[in-house]
């Protein structure tokens, strides 16, 4: 008679106060790195500086029109990661351009410390000026306070530890994987309910969340516990790329009279399977496609040669639609759009004299002093950037900057021999300065507030999701019947 070993029933930990590690919560060559006196400075800025310095480089920008989108209360989307590259024009005309803003950002654990005596960092400072606000705004039912989280336990336990402090109480740690039969989380009546070691469910008042992975299949869109952020805010672009686009679309048109834009690739969604190679040839033969839901790297294929595009149509997928993006690479290889060519700046050329492809992550938040700054890291591709495409070149391997790897039994991992700090030694190899890191910081700010402001669209008088609308935005079969109600 054979045995089968059942897997584990997951259970939450229990993270109480004073438990917080330091060692535990950041990468070693961050937890010992010297942070750049210049990225101190910036996150130290006051934001009528901010102002003053971004109009005076930017004169048509209506400073009372920035002042008032610095100062936006966010409702649903109070917590970002976006993801930026510095880019210039034949021209010479060099900006900051979004790739994507992420609704479950990294980077704490990669952010050297502001002040060497203040271990907690700029984990306290996101749990301080945003969750713990918003948990006592409006806390209309008793429970606990927990952290779930699918990867970067590194950074999700953490935040748990930092909970446990501010708020002198103990918090549930729990896993929340999408393809676990039995997890330790579920949502009863609209109340978030965690599995402790004892098989005791517990009711929980506030989350904070680190879900990834498509959490709109097992999270509900309207519960009665309090979630940071909420899983709308993935669906109108934190994890939405489809709609993250129009939102992006939307209210570039709604600031334009004040000189103010988000600066992204031309974008073409909606766009079905076939209609792929009809794109990228208009586009001059490369493009980059994207899985519109897909996060940490996944789901985005760089197409720069005919082989790569080939290879991209012989591929099995399980969702209905696509976003076709310009590709920004080398100035001999980039895609044409209506602004022309743009192409990297990418990184200062090393000893050899290579230079390679970089982006920039800034992590923001909603507080009470407006949206803030609060980490910035870097991130390189793995291969220098080249002028001539050879044979058997892999345009992934040059433009790919992300450091998750997924492993074969699912778990995350990441490469972090690409990862550049911002401390005294990887932040000149950047080619940036401080008006760079503000114009970033601005580009962060802008697309954050477009997704929320699609968030508020997406939800009636009533607090109800409005199915019908969010259909009409992104008409995806495959997507809809995974979102539960």
């Amino acid at each position: 008679m054979s045995h089968i070993e059942s897997k584990p029933i997951m259970a939450a930990v229990r993270v109480r106060p004073g438990e917080f590690d330091a060692d535990k919560h950041w990468y070693p060559k961050a937890h010992n790195a010297t942070i750049h006196p210049m990225v101190n400075f910036f996150l130290n800025l006051e934001q009528e500086r901010v102002i003053s310095r971004y109009c005076h480089l930017h004169p048509k920008v209506d400073a009372s029109v920035l002042r008032e989108l610095l100062n936006y209360e966010c409702r649903h989307f109070m917590w970002a990661g976006a993801d930026l590259i510095n880019v210039t024009s034949a021209g010479g005309k060099r900006q900051m351009v979004v790739i994507e803003n992420n609704s479950c950002p990294s980077g704490q654990k990669s952010m050297p410390l502001l002040e060497d005596h203040k271990e907690q960092g700029s984990y306290r400072l996101l749990i301080e000026h945003t969750f713990a606000p918003f948990v006592r705004k409006r806390s209309s039912i008793q429970g606990g306070l927990a952290v779930i989280y699918d990867k970067n336990p590194m950074e999700a336990s953490g935040y748990a530890a930092i909970i446990a402090d501010v708020f002198e109480e103990e918090v549930l740690y729990a896993p929340f994987h999408q393809h676990d039969p039995n997890p330790p989380v579920r949502f009863t009546d609209g109340i978030m309910e965690i599995r402790d070691e004892a098989g005791t469910w517990h009711p929980i008042r506030a989350a904070f969340r680190y879900v990834t992975q498509r959490p709109w299949n097992r999270i509900p869109l309207q519960t009665k516990t309090r979630i940071l952020n909420p899983v709308i805010a993935c669906l109108s672009g934190g994890r939405n790329k489809m709609v993250a686009a129009k939102a992006y679309d939307v209210f570039n048109g709604e600031i334009e009279y004040a000189g103010l834009r988000i600066n992204t690739p031309e974008t073409i969604w909606d766009v079905s399977k076939e209609e792929v190679p009809l794109w990228i040839r208009k586009m001059g033969g490369q493009a980059v496609v994207k899985i519109p839901y897909s996060n940490a790297g996944q789901g985005v294929f760089t197409i720069v040669t005919p082989e790569e595009l080939d290879e991209f149509m012989t591929k099995e997928f399980p969702y209905d639609r696509f976003i076709v993006q310009s590709l920004i690479g080398n100035y001999h290889w980039s895609s044409t759009s209506s602004v022309g060519k743009l192409y990297h700046v990418g990184t200062i050329p090393n000893s050899k004299g290579r230079t390679f492809v970089a982006d920039l992550r800034m992590m923001v938040s909603s507080t009470e002093q407006g949206i803030r700054p609060l980490c910035v890291y870097a991130r390189r591709a793995r291969k220098p950037l080249e002028d001539k495409i050879e044979a058997g070149f892999d345009s992934w391997e040059v433009l790919g900057t992300n450091l998750s790897i997924k492993r074969s039994d699912g778990t995350w991992g990441s490469d972090t021999d690409r990862l550049l700090l911002m401390d005294r030694r990887d932040f000149n190899k950047l080619g940036i300065g401080v008006d760079d890191l503000i114009e970033a910081y601005i580009q962060t700010v802008l697309s954050m507030i477009a997704i929320d402001k699609m968030c508020k669209n997406l939800v009636n008088k009533q607090g109800k999701f409005r199915m019908r609308l969010f259909k009409s935005l992104n008409d995806d079969q495959s997507l809809i019947q995974e979102i539960l109600p």
